[in-house]
C-alpha cells in the first residue's frame, strides 16, 4: 500500500503521485455483490441543480459492503482485495463456508487466504469483529456502531482507526480519528484493525481533468466572484473580501454548529482538537 511518482512526461504527470495498487489481487467485482448507481449531475427530481460542483464523471457500480458483519461464528476465508471505486478504502471479498460471498472494509495486514470470524468470544485479531465490551483496552479498532445493530458508521475511511480506552459501566470509551472521546454501548460491534490504504492522504491527482473524471466540476473561490454572487466578493485588485464565510454569510472559521441539545451530547467526554 503505497504511492508511486511518475516520469513527467507532461505537466500532469509531473505533479501527479498515484496510488500503487499492488495490494490488489482482482480486477473484476464479486457479480452478486454489485448494483448500479444512478447520478443526480446535481440536481433535484425538478431537474433544478440545488448542489454545485457535481457532474460527469466515470460511470460506477455499488460494490454492496456489509458494514454489520451479522453472521455470528461462521468462519470466511478472504478471497481478494479489490478496489473500490465509491470510497478510499480497499475492500475484502469473503466466503462463507455454505458458499455465501460478502465485501468487507479490508483493514491493514488482511490477506487472501486468511480465515476471519464475528462473534462475541472471538480472539481480537486483524479483521475479526466483536462486541466493544468483549476486547481488552488499547485495542485499535475500526467500523464501528454508534447503535447496536445498525452497522458500522465511524471509522470507515482510508488509514482510520480508533482505540479503546476504557470501560464505564454499559459503556465503552473511544478515542476517534478525530481526537474526540466518546462513550458507546458496550453491545456495539467493530472490527479489530486499521482501516486498509492508509497513503490515500499522499495522493496527489496531479491535473484538473482526472478529478473531473471522479465527477467533481470546477469551484469557484468567493473571493474571485462579485458582491453580489458571493459576501467576499469585490474589492480592488487582489483585495480578499474579510471574514471568511459561506455564500449565505455563516462563518467558516471557528463557528460551532453543533445542536447543544443534541442527544448524544451526554456521551462525548471532551471534544475534538482544533
Amino acid at each position: 500500500m503505497a504511492v508511486k511518482k511518475l516520469k513527467p512526461t507532461s505537466p500532469g504527470q509531473r505533479f501527479r503521485i498515484a496510488p500503487s495498487f499492488s495490494e490488489i489481487t482482482a480486477d473484476k467485482p464479486e457479480r452478486s455483490l454489485i448494483e448500479p448507481i444512478k447520478k443526480s449531475g446535481g440536481r433535484n427530481n425538478q431537474g433544478r441543480r440545488t448542489m454545485r460542483h457535481i457532474g460527469g464523471g466515470h460511470k460506477r457500480m455499488y460494490r454492496v459492503i456489509d458494514f454489520k458483519r451479522n453472521r455470528v461464528d461462521a468462519p470466511a476465508t478472504v478471497l481478494t482485495i479489490e478496489y473500490d471505486p465509491n470510497r478510499s478504502a480497499r475492500i475484502a471479498l469473503l466466503q462463507y463456508e455454505d458458499g455465501e460471498k460478502r465485501y468487507i472494509l479490508a483493514p491493514n495486514g488482511l490477506n487472501v487466504g486468511q480465515v476471519i470470524v464475528a462473534g462475541s468470544n472471538v480472539a481480537p485479531e486483524v479483521g475479526n469483529a466483536l462486541p466493544l465490551g468483549s476486547m481488552p483496552i488499547g485495542t485499535i479498532v475500526h467500523n464501528i456502531e454508534l447503535t447496536p445493530g445498525k452497522g458500522g458508521q465511524f471509522a470507515r475511511s482510508a488509514g482510520t482507526y480508533a482505540q479503546l480506552v476504557a470501560r464505564e459501566g454499559r459503556y465503552a470509551v473511544l478515542r476517534l480519528p478525530s481526537s474526540e472521546m466518546r462513550m458507546i454501548l458496550s453491545t456495539c460491534i467493530a472490527t479489530v484493525g486499521t482501516v486498509s490504504n492508509s497513503t490515500h492522504m499522499n495522493v496527489n491527482i496531479g491535473k484538473a481533468g482526472r478529478k473531473r473524471w471522479l465527477g467533481r466540476r470546477p469551484r469557484v473561490r468567493g473571493v474571485a466572484m462579485n458582491p453580489v454572487d458571493h459576501p467576499m466578493g469585490g474589492g480592488e485588485g487582489r483585495a480578499s473580501g474579510g471574514q471568511p464565510r459561506s455564500r449565505n454569510g455563516q462563518f467558516a472559521k471557528g463557528l460551532k454548529t453543533r445542536n447543544r441539545n443534541k442527544h448524544s451530547e451526554k456521551l462525548i467526554i471532551s471534544r475534538r482538537k482544533k
